[in-house]
């Protein structure tokens, strides 16, 4: 969801051209490119680098992610987590991020902390309008989108496998509210529900007893999640994955739940919007069968991560319809906050899990 952004793209041009230039002495930011809109969870800069080295002219195409500096659709963002994990990830580990270049955490060139890491070209399946509906994945071949599917199941997969003890992730971890895995989830977005919109509730909250009274055990050690697991965060080229974003709710947990919420959004974005799912994306039954064959075990409770899945969007279904109230888009009163495409499909949902 996009705000509002008024940021002066030549005085940001300049601002990055005298902090880039600490780094690289003699660089200047040639092209800047400041979105009108950007989301809640950062702000997104792309730009170009040039300057000299060895004598040699050199260029880089470049990407400032900036922290959320006004609305904020998370109640604590670990914006320094995403840089750190993001780090790890690019230089000890085969899963595909954007090379990560610098990281500011002083506030004072853009207002707030960035971190800068090399552009990556390729296409991004769209949220608005959804995959399944518009855009650039409804023109591709069958044999494309199955491509784009198994691809980043299969760079789930060698995440969840990751020693996060061996590489140092222990940052992820939120022992604030509990221990790792289900006890941290619930009561983080229980705390996260209550934060984000001061309305009613009704089929969240229902949800949320029901995952309380059917809680399963996570009998395995903690994987690292990516805890927004789905195509519309990676950037593809020919059906195949260059760069997977949007590491900032990473956690610790089962990988059961990282699956569900891919199948979930996946969802979401066909059924609870009333549209068929494209041809060449494979079936969920599948999708399953092929997870446990990576994992190399069955998979446990997945009716209950569904649910979990929708609970979750609900929450931030819900901050951003407040936002929505915020910024004037609707009125106080309007229902969007607790009755939306995502409700809806987790109250049908509810109605089916016995």
């Amino acid at each position: 969801m996009p705000v509002p952004d008024q940021r002066d793209p030549e005085l940001t041009r300049r601002i990055l051209t005298a902090w880039l230039g600490e780094r690289l002495p003699g660089a200047a930011v040639t092209h800047l490119q400041t979105p009108e809109t950007s989301g809640f969870s950062s702000e997104t800069l792309l730009f170009d680098a040039a300057w000299q080295e060895d004598g040699a002219e050199r260029s880089e195409a470049l990407v400032a992610r900036v922290a959320p500096a006004h609305y904020q659709i998370f109640p604590e963002p670990r914006f320094e987590e995403q840089y750190r994990l993001m780090r790890i990830l690019d230089e000890r580990t085969d899963i595909p991020v954007p090379p990560i270049r610098w990281y500011e955490p002083s506030a004072e060139p853009l207002g707030a902390p960035f971190f800068v890491m090399r552009r990556v070209d390729g296409q991004v399946p769209t949220d608005m309008p959804p995959y399944h509906m518009g855009g650039w994945v409804t023109e591709i071949e069958p044999a494309e989108r199955a491509a784009m599917w198994w691809s980043t199941l299969e760079i789930m997969a060698r995440l969840h496998r990751l020693d996060a003890a061996e590489l140092g992730l222990g940052f992820l971890d939120q022992p604030a509210w509990g221990k790792p895995g289900l006890d941290q989830r619930l009561a983080y977005y229980e705390h996260y529900l209550h934060w984000a919109y001061g309305g009613p509730q009704e089929v969240a909250l229902r949800a949320l007893d029901w995952l309380k009274a059917n809680r399963p055990e996570e009998p395995d050690p903690p994987a690292v999640l990516w805890n927004d697991a789905r195509i519309g965060n990676v950037i593809f080229q020919d059906g195949t994955p260059v760069a997977v974003l949007d590491w900032e709710t990473a956690v610790l947990g089962a990988p059961e739940e990282d699956l569900a919420w891919f199948m979930f959004l996946d969802r979401h974005h066909s059924e609870g919007i009333g549209v068929p799912r494209l041809p060449g994306f494979p079936s969920y039954a599948a999708t399953i069968g092929r997870y446990e064959e990576l994992l190399g075990r069955p998979l446990r409770h997945l009716a209950y991560y569904e649910v979990l899945s929708g609970f979750k969007f609900a929450v931030i279904m819900a901050r951003i319809g407040q936002a929505m109230i915020d910024f004037g888009w609707i009125e106080a009163g309007d229902a969007f906050p607790y009755d939306n495409n995502c409700t809806r499909l987790l109250d049908r949902i509810l109605g089916g899990t016995p």
